[in-house]
């Protein structure tokens, strides 16, 4: 059996207990087989369009596990798009667009986001790397691309202006140790930052999630967008755009931030002033419960969200808020209230007396779910929601939800 036909035939196999038979297959290349078989398994649920390409070499985990899922490049696509629409128009003739990915990595996103240009370059300084990106790209169709094994920082001060580059800077030092830093990571986009934005109409930089934005912000050049991308209420990646030539460092002049999660989005003006939202002192049965999404929670807009929606907060730490009426466009979950009590162990057996089990969840409260869940001894699961939390006046609450 050559190794091609040992991927096809076991690639849906467990790999740590292929990598124990290998005895059994002298001549098939094992090491490179097992990359195979667990990128596919990887890709089935993050590339579902790469997966089902036959020919799709994988990277070894490292690349794999760092590379974006198919709907966070996607996003990147369209953004691209978006962008680009104010600038190829030229009275009534299309001007040529040009992409520049300085650090290719496994190519996810500059196989998506290429395609809304008419060249793009894909550099890369790891040969492998480069080697995997030419077959992949030329069986996902991408005619238009040109592969190049360099340097980041010796391209970019090399190349002409283009429209659009694109930098997802390496976050591990040379120990494999995740960093997170903007410092830190390399190529070092603080350093490239000015020369970054001299040599391109739009900047897309995608950095970790766990930064503070705001001090992303800060520490580059000429920022007009912040998206704060996540699936499936998790954070994943952080995006920066940058606009053609500098302006000054820090300025947040126009800058707005997308927070997107899944099919829901929310978009804001961090410069826009936005008093205080009210807090709550009452939380009647039959009011609907809003909890924002974790882009949302990652940007900390509550005043903003409140004032957009009409909101009252339960406190001003809960990150929960209520209304009398259902906002179907609430980026984030919506319950209605059934009822809430305090701690106070006869008012808990009442809310809790036709209740065996729930899904819980805690905003500013003493008790973790796994302590409030042994203490209240209900099951996890079924179709009601319990929030603990704090109310402005320091009381501990329960309160008990249907989802809608």
């Amino acid at each position: 059996m050559n190794t091609r036909d040992f991927i096809q035939q076991y690639r849906e196999g467990d790999v740590r207990q292929l990598a124990l038979q290998g005895a059994r297959f002298p001549e098939v290349d094992m090491p490179f087989a097992l990359d195979q078989i667990a990128g596919w398994q990887t890709a089935r649920k993050k590339l579902p369009t790469w997966a089902a390409t036959e020919g799709i070499i994988y990277p070894p985990h490292l690349s794999m596990e760092q590379c974006s899922s198919e709907q966070t490049a996607r996003y990147k696509a369209q953004l691209a798009k978006r962008l680009l629409s104010a600038v190829t128009q030229v009275g009534e003739r299309q001007t040529p667009t040009r992409l520049l990915d300085l650090t290719g990595g496994f190519g996810v996103d500059f196989s998506w986001m290429s395609r809304m240009f008419n060249d793009a370059v894909y550099v890369e300084r790891q040969s492998l790397l480069c080697s995997v990106a030419r077959q992949n790209f030329q069986l996902l169709g991408l005619e238009h691309v040109e592969v190049v094994c360099d340097d980041a920082e010796h391209y970019l001060s090399e190349t002409e202006r283009v429209d659009m580059i694109f930098l997802d800077p390496a976050r591990r030092d040379t120990h494999g140790t995740r960093t997170y830093a903007i410092a830190d990571c390399t190529p070092d986009v603080m350093a490239l930052s000015e020369l970054l934005v001299q040599k391109a109409r739009w900047v897309v930089v995608k950095l970790s999630p766990m930064l503070d934005w705001h001090k992303a912000v800060e520490d580059l050049v000429a920022v007009c967008e912040v998206h704060i991308i996540a699936t499936g209420n998790e954070c994943k990646e952080l995006l920066l755009v940058l606009k053609g030539e500098p302006s000054e460092k820090g300025e947040q002049q126009n800058l707005t931030v997308h927070c997107v999660n899944d099919d829901q989005s929310f978009s804001f003006v961090p410069s826009c002033h936005v008093s205080r939202c009210d807090i709550a002192t009452d939380i009647p049965g039959g009011y609907y419960l809003y909890e924002p999404n974790a882009s949302v929670m990652k940007a900390g807009c509550y005043d903003t969200l409140a004032d957009r929606y009409k909101l009252t907060a339960l406190s001003m730490n809960s990150h929960l808020f209520i209304s009398s009426h259902l906002l179907e466009d609430f980026p984030g979950r919506r319950f209605r209230v059934i009822a809430v009590s305090s701690m106070n162990k006869q008012a808990v057996k009442e809310l809790l007396k036709n209740v065996g089990r729930a899904n819980i969840a805690v905003r500013n409260f003493p008790l973790t779910v796994a302590e409030l869940r042994k203490r209240l001894k209900l099951a996890d699961g079924g179709d009601r929601y319990l929030f603990g939390t704090t109310s402005d006046d320091g009381k501990h609450l329960l309160i008990l939800t249907e989802k809608v």
